[in-house]
């Protein structure tokens, strides 16, 4: 059990006679107090980021108030705490005030004197949260481009949306293509917020066999089915006091959607074969590949599932919408590999940046990362530039030279990759190019292009 964030100051004497005297006094200037008899277990009830202070007398059965700070700035340093001593006890409050104490009040005091310092105490509390939050944040935002490199539009908005949701209590929903990184995103959401102490279990529903999908989810009671002989926990109640990340969730059956569904709404999680309601502190990250809303038309999905987990939806661009993020992905991957096989690291060429920008990666950072990998090793770049219309691609391999002769390179990998996008005649690939066709013909000769070299398969000399 923890000490409510509301609660202000925590009050810690054995007199009872005192400790409702000041619990009135400072109840009557508005604050929200705790009264306590004894200094046991308290630190093991505030939260290290708890916005309150507390005032203790020193000496009591049990734990005295020495104890107890040293207790507390073993959790947290930065926790005001005001002693009250006795007459004969003031050596004992400086030697307090020296390991750290905030304050202390010698008896008897005044009322004003206890409530200016614990004002003044809370003032300085919250001006250390404040501080607190601020470097968490900054921290956060430098780990969140560490993990989600780029810097386009859509990766700015992405990162802003993970630092909004991270810290709530909202369910997610990722929308995403194969390979632009859902898990990536989900472990962000969970180590940047408050659960990031609890376990992150990721599981693939699409992975799972029909026949072991509610087990493995949900877990199972012995004797539950042919072959249950001990009790598993399943996934969910693995992950109590954490993240559980649900990845393709379109590929679950409609039987355990209605289970799902249940579980987000009640959080109680029940063993397969078993009657107990277990009681969960979970946080459910679903991601799909799929318009849910399209498959809750077509009845492949439940409509009321769809929309309890589409409260918080959270789209990660493809990388084709992504602009020089590519490149400047592909040269973080090339160094990571570089590093990790022990070889030198290459830079990319222009023509091989050209390439990279003019790809439309449909398996996105996944197939750039293996690219990356490959290019670390010194093997050749080649993409399969697929479209959506199936045209291939090609390849360009690692090139060096002086100026003029990468200037010939950059040029002829250009207008090789514009062939690769099928154009029909001359004219619509001179516009494409930004050149007069009779330029663009001798272009074509001088590098040994045609537009054999795409899937249009006829010269130069046919089109014009």
């Amino acid at each position: 059990m923890t000490i409510d964030n509301r609660i202000q100051v925590v009050l810690i004497d054995d007199d009872p006679h005192l400790r409702q005297a000041l619990s009135q006094t400072l109840d009557l200037a508005g604050l929200k107090i705790l009264s306590l008899a004894e200094a046991k277990g308290l630190a093991a009830q505030l939260e290290r980021d708890w916005p309150g202070v507390v005032v203790s007398d020193i000496r009591m059965p049990g734990m005295d108030g020495l104890e107890l700070l040293t207790e507390l700035h073993a959790q947290d340093p930065e926790l005001p705490v005001l002693l009250i001593t006795g007459h004969g006890d003031v050596p004992l409050a400086v030697q307090a005030m020296r390991a750290g104490a905030y304050d202390f009040l010698e008896k008897p005091f005044a009322s004003d004197a206890l409530l200016d310092s614990v004002r003044r105490a809370l003032a300085l509390r919250r001006l250390v949260l404040d501080n607190r939050s601020l470097r968490l944040a900054l921290s956060d935002r430098n780990e969140l481009s560490a993990r989600l490199v780029g810097q386009s539009a859509p990766m700015l908005r992405l990162r802003e949306q993970i630092g909004a949701l991270a810290a709530t209590k909202a369910d997610v929903l990722i929308l995403g293509e194969t390979g632009a990184g859902k898990e990536v995103v989900a472990r962000a959401l969970h180590d940047l917020s408050n659960r990031r102490n609890g376990p992150f279990v990721a599981i693939n529903a699409g992975a799972l066999a029909e026949s072991v999908v509610e087990s493995e989810l949900f877990g199972h009671e012995p004797g539950a089915f042919t072959g249950a002989q001990k009790r598993r926990i399943g996934k969910f109640e693995f992950a109590n006091g954490g993240t559980l990340f649900l990845d393709e969730i379109e590929s679950m059956s409609l039987d355990v959607q209605v289970k799902l569904l249940r579980l987000l709404q009640e959080r109680v999680v029940e063993r397969l074969g078993g009657n107990q309601q277990i009681p969960l502190d979970i946080r459910i990250i679903a991601a799909t590949k799929e318009d849910l809303r399209q498959s809750a038309d077509q009845g492949r999905f439940r409509a009321d599932l769809y929309y309890r987990l589409n409260v918080a939806p959270l789209r990660i661009p493809p990388l084709r919408e992504r602009g020089e993020d590519a490149l400047v992905l592909f040269q973080h991957f090339a160094d990571e590999a570089s590093a990790r096989h022990g070889l030198p690291p290459h830079e990319l060429q222009p023509g091989q940046r050209a390439l990279l920008l003019r790809h439309t990666w449909p398996g996105n950072v996944r197939e750039l990362q293996n690219a990356a990998e490959r290019f670390a090793l010194g093997l050749e770049l080649a993409l399969d530039n697929s479209t959506p219309d199936g045209v291939s691609g090609t390849t360009v391999d690692a090139f060096s030279g002086g100026l003029s002769e990468q200037v010939e390179h950059f040029e002829k990998s250009l207008i090789a990759a514009e062939l690769a996008r099928s154009h029909s005649s001359v004219r619509s690939l001179a516009e494409a190019l930004g050149v007069p066709r009779k330029t663009l013909h001798d272009k074509l000769r001088k590098h040994g292009l045609n537009f054999a070299d795409s899937s249009a398969n006829t010269s130069t000399d046919e089109l014009d």
